[in-house]
């Protein structure tokens, strides 16, 4: 049973009007990075960012995030046009930022994690099969290795840490509840209302 998505009325002078919640959020600057991160949710979250930029280029944007992440490209598209915004961007962590969805929560330039909420850090996974010639296993791989330097030095920038630990923390599933996450550089702080 596919889930619905809650509206709100409003009752005007003009009558009762029904709106999707996700517009009054997007009407507060706030806006969600929710399930896998993929091409049409990296078009969605861009495209929010870019209009919220429009509409007011010094107002913070709150991003709401638990993902289990996805493509590391498309994390990564997100990722540019959060930096190459002039707005702050608030990442709040609620449940899971797993993988590209930990990159792009670890980035926010306030960090927030609900009390029960994880982060989760590893090395970028291998997403098409891995078959086919010699030389393109070996394309393949030297991608993969370039990927991981490009997302470790992206952890590294936002947490303070090293590339090495970085690298020695990511070669393995890693999981940080929020005082953990706090305690590595993953978020700036837990906190208990929103």
């Amino acid at each position: 049973m596919a889930a619905t998505l809650p509206y709100i009325l409003r009752e005007t002078s003009s009558g009762i009007h029904s709106y999707r919640i996700q517009d009054e959020m997007l009407r507060r600057r706030e806006i969600q990075c929710t399930g896998p991160i993929d091409d049409s949710a990296a078009d969605d979250l861009c495209l929010q960012l870019r209009y919220l930029q429009q509409a007011d280029p010094a107002g913070e944007i709150t991003i709401y995030i638990n993902s289990p992440g996805g493509s590391v490209l498309s994390g990564l598209a997100i990722y540019d046009v959060m930096k190459a915004i002039s707005c702050p961007v608030r990442t709040v962590c609620l449940g899971m930022a797993a993988s590209m969805a930990a990159l792009l929560f670890i980035s926010g330039d306030r960090r927030d994690m609900l009390p029960h909420s994880q982060v989760m850090i590893h090395d970028p996974i291998l997403a098409s099969p891995a078959g086919g010639s010699a030389l393109e296993m070996k394309a393949l791989s030297d991608n993969l290795m370039r990927v991981r330097e490009i997302t470790g030095q992206v952890i590294a920038e936002h947490t303070g840490k090293t590339l090495d630990e970085v690298l020695a923390t990511t070669s393995h599933d890693s999981y940080f509840e929020a005082a953990q996450a706090v305690e590595f550089g993953l978020a700036d702080r837990v906190i208990t209302t929103l």
